[in-house]
């Protein structure tokens, strides 16, 4: 399912095509190489002090099953209703602390997101589909892999191919199949002060 984005003007085609769907192929795999290179499209995010505080956990169905069960067995169950099909999962922590003077590190959150939004636009350049969650189990995650308590897990990815929507029903085809929409540039941004709208 094609669902472009409806700006003003024109933006970059990726960013436009960018969509998180939640209906996957299971009969297509997502390669080694497929894998590494949305991995090597977050490695290049910008961070404050180019500290890289992001780590991923990877999970692939197709190549370990059992790991990627625990995975999906820590999101919420409205999540794992479509998440079932996705050969990939990856989980997004952000370092509480730089890297080189171990000091709190207020930006890595941000960086992070950074990290995770590289991944979804390099999954778009590659005709692969990418859908961040917030609906998941991070103390559940934590224990089950070992995940340092410095870190914080953020967010899980899914990544596949995309299928037909009609492999979905009920609440989520209607979310699926609805129209895209954000709210308008002059409730988000501002032009030299607070609350003065941008044209």
């Amino acid at each position: 399912m094609h669902k472009p984005a409806n700006t003003q003007v024109p933006i970059n085609e990726t960013i436009a095509n960018r969509w998180s769907g939640r209906a996957y192929d299971a009969s297509l795999e997502v390669s080694h190489a497929q894998i590494i290179a949305l991995l090597e499209a977050a490695r290049w995010a910008p961070s404050c002090f180019g500290d890289q505080p992001w780590r991923f956990i990877v999970w692939n169905k197709n190549t370990d099953a059992q790991a990627w069960q625990q995975a999906f067995d820590c999101l919420a169950a409205s999540n794992q209703t479509w998440v079932k099909d996705a050969p990939v999962l990856m989980l997004v922590c952000a370092d509480t602390l730089f890297n080189h003077n171990q000091q709190p590190n207020r930006w890595a959150q941000y960086d992070t997101g950074a990290a995770a939004e590289n991944v979804c636009l390099q999954a778009s350049s590659m005709g692969l589909m990418a859908h961040q969650m917030g609906g998941f189990n991070a103390d559940n995650a934590s224990v089950a892999f070992a995940i340092p308590a410095q870190f914080v897990p953020m967010a899980m990815l899914s990544i596949g191919h995309a299928a037909d929507i009609t492999t979905l029903e009920g609440d989520i085809l209607t979310r699926e199949t609805a129209a895209r929409s954000r709210r308008a540039l002059n409730e988000l941004f501002y032009a030299g002060s607070w609350g003065n709208v941008i044209d």
